[in-house]
């Protein structure tokens, strides 16, 4: 497989962003109304005002949509300037270990590196490995508390 071309994510990669969050999420069950009405619009005009990435891959001659990331920008006083936090990654399951999630962090890197992010970091449990292949470092505990 040749390393699949990377793109922003627009309105209609809807559907294939859709099957791939279903196959990805594993402590949410994703509500397709709501990710139509609200969050993948709300998304879309993020990623277009700066304040996200959202990138999507794309493959094969019929150029179908095989892994998306959604990484936000988020300003800080610790960094002194922005950080690029990289929440969603996730490609096509018979597809994985081919290069295309690693195209798409490479993506989200050189966009970090162009808005002059101060670092991009991830939260993961299930991951590390791959992102130290990447040249992350482990730094903290991700912890949440869920407001519902």
């Amino acid at each position: 497989m040749t390393i699949p071309t990377v793109r922003d994510a627009t309105p209609s990669d809807a559907d294939a962003v859709y099957r791939l969050l279903t196959g990805f999420v594993t402590s949410h069950r994703p509500d397709r109304a709501v990710f139509d009405g609200v969050t993948f619009p709300r998304i879309i005009e993020s990623a277009a005002d700066g304040g996200a990435e959202f990138l999507v891959a794309e493959a094969g001659q019929d150029t179908h949509v095989i892994g998306y990331l959604l990484a936000l920008r988020v300003p800080t006083l610790f960094a002194g300037g922005t950080i690029l936090e990289l929440l969603e990654l996730t490609v096509d399951a018979p597809l994985r270990g081919r290069g295309t999630g690693a195209a798409l962090v490479r993506a989200a890197q050189a966009r970090a590196r162009e808005a002059k992010d101060v670092e991009v970091t991830v939260p993961t449990r299930r991951a590390a490995d791959f992102y130290r292949t990447l040249g992350f470092q482990e730094t903290a505990v991700h912890l949440k508390w869920p407001t519902v």
